[in-house]
């Protein structure tokens, strides 16, 4: 019998992932508080869910991919949240950016019903994860992670176990600060570039040359060289907004690790207040 998962937020990333259960066998049930992507994915052959405890009464692993860490708690947790109708036994796979502690707090509520939780933060972006090709940083304990395995592999191909619970968090945490500050230096390098008078073709073959341009920061960059006027049009702005919300989240978490861990991130604390300008994101207020 083919295993049951269950998968709660069908975002942008979400959803690329959710799209590779039911092709590859899994007898999957998603729910989203937008319709749009569950009908979508129904149409693929998962089956849709009205209520995040119906998911998790279908669920033997559940994947869970929402913003941030009170979206993680509010799908969970409560008598209408998917734990209350999870079996003992069953996984739950956290793949939000969220704080480490926040993980251990779904697991410490999990294990008063039997229900073991695993941290596993994903990187790769949308199409990678449409191809079911994502590296996935995962915390939490080694039969737990092998029960989830199976659906891991459904859209990851990198799978790295870093540790106890809360490991993946800490590591995505970490992974994505040296992401941001590697924009925050490419658009910055960029600018300086354009606004010199220097031809940006010049610029950016030289820095491919040197090595010093990576294959994300050349994507970044695609976006940096964006006329004014579509940079500003309404549906790039929305998207960029929310990019920068979520950069935003992750370098406040990251520098909340750093203090509990007694060490400062300098870096990261002068990017996070630049994230409107190295998103272009028209804020005034953020810049």
């Amino acid at each position: 019998m083919a295993t049951r998962v269950g998968y709660i937020g069908l975002g942008d990333m979400g959803k690329a992932m959710a799209s590779n259960l039911a092709p590859k066998g899994f007898d999957a049930r998603v729910y989203d508080l937008n319709p749009a992507p569950v009908e979508e994915l129904a149409q693929a052959g998962a089956k849709p869910a009205s209520a995040c405890r119906e998911v998790g009464e279908h669920a033997e692993v559940l994947s869970v991919c929402v913003p941030a860490d009170a979206h993680v708690a509010a799908v969970l947790l409560g008598d209408d949240g998917a734990l209350a109708g999870m079996a003992a036994s069953s996984v739950i796979a956290i793949h939000s950016t969220v704080q480490p502690e926040t993980v251990e707090r779904m697991a410490a509520a999990a294990a008063e019903r039997g229900v073991e939780v695993i941290d596993a933060c994903v990187t790769g972006g949308r199409e990678v994860a449409e191809k079911g090709e994502l590296t996935l940083l995962i915390g939490g304990a080694e039969a737990a992670v092998e029960k989830a395995r199976p659906v891991l592999e459904a859209y990851g191909t990198t799978l790295l176990h870093a540790g106890p619970l809360g490991s993946g968090a800490k590591l995505k945490l970490a992974v994505n600060l040296l992401t941001y500050v590697n924009w925050a230096a490419a658009a910055e390098s960029f600018r300086l570039a354009k606004a010199s008078g220097l031809d940006t073709e010049i610029f950016l073959q030289a820095v491919r040359e040197n090595g010093q341009l990576s294959a994300m920061q050349q994507r970044f960059i695609e976006g940096q060289k964006l006329p004014a006027e579509i940079a500003a049009t309404e549906d790039l702005q929305r998207f960029l907004t929310i990019q920068m919300h979520n950069a935003e989240k992750d370098l406040a978490h990251a520098l909340q690790l750093g203090r509990a861990c007694g060490i400062a991130l300098p870096a990261a604390g002068l990017v996070s207040q630049d994230m409107a300008r190295i998103y272009r994101v028209n804020d005034e207020g953020r810049r």
